[in-house]
């Protein structure tokens, strides 16, 4: 029986795709050529083919490095001019400016916590990103009650590694088998998860899919898929 809930933040609870679109449509104004297709530009960077996000959550290089290369990369591609520090530091700025901008929590996300409040299940957040910042991003969200438990600055990585996992159950103060991890990331996040021994749940929301298969999850017997947050508790055993 599930008896406690660990919880993705970006894009499981805070729209932040939502909040790159809103940051990147600024960046495109500014430095990028005119008449692009703002969906296109939005899944180049959330697709970031050369993995350079996911470098940094196996402690391979610094979250700036990260999202410097990742910038020059949307510049290449879509008529920008390559930047040096002096000029990516102009540009994360304003980046980072817009972005925050456009933080929001999901519809689901708040009617969620009330659930599991209601049901008497502990839970908490593990993410990818640095503890600091996401307290940050789920108290401009008003999600401030969701307690960060592991960053990707906690041990020096992130998932799927299972120390990040096995660590949020331990602050749960619960075994890997009676909690659930929920994340829009299925190899990440559920398949990560289940690796752990937690039960991974897979929240494949509609529209924000990037590019995975339901049929190559559903054959993972331990993931359970659900496509809103406010289906989530009726697909778990919860006590």
């Amino acid at each position: 029986m599930i008896r406690g809930v660990l919880l993705d933040v970006d894009d499981t609870l805070v729209d932040t795709r939502g909040a790159f679109r809103h940051a990147l449509l600024r960046v495109a104004d500014e430095y990028l050529r005119e008449g692009l297709d703002p969906d296109e530009v939005v899944q180049f960077w959330r697709a970031d083919c050369s993995g350079w996000y996911r470098a940094h959550t196996r402690g391979e290089m610094s979250h700036r490095e990260q999202r410097h290369r990742r910038a020059n990369e949307l510049h290449a591609e879509f008529g920008g001019d390559p930047m040096d520090d002096e000029a990516y530091d102009i540009w994360d700025a304003g980046f980072e400016r817009h972005f925050r901008e456009g933080w929001s929590a999901f519809d689901d996300a708040l009617p969620l916590l009330d659930a599991l409040d209601d049901a008497g299940l502990a839970y908490g957040a593990v993410s990818n990103a640095d503890l600091a910042y996401q307290e940050l991003k789920l108290a401009a969200c008003g999600l401030e009650r969701v307690e960060m438990f592991v960053g990707v600055d906690t041990f020096g990585v992130g998932k799927p590694d299972p120390r990040v996992f096995l660590e949020g159950c331990r602050r749960l103060g619960l075994e890997p088998a009676e909690v659930a991890y929920v994340g829009d990331e299925p190899d990440l996040d559920a398949v990560a998860a289940a690796d752990a021994g937690l039960t991974g749940v897979w929240l494949d929301r509609p529209g924000t899919r990037r590019g995975w298969s339901v049929e190559s999850m559903e054959l993972d017997p331990r993931i359970t898929r659900v496509t809103s947050l406010d289906r989530m508790l009726d697909a778990l055993p919860v006590t």
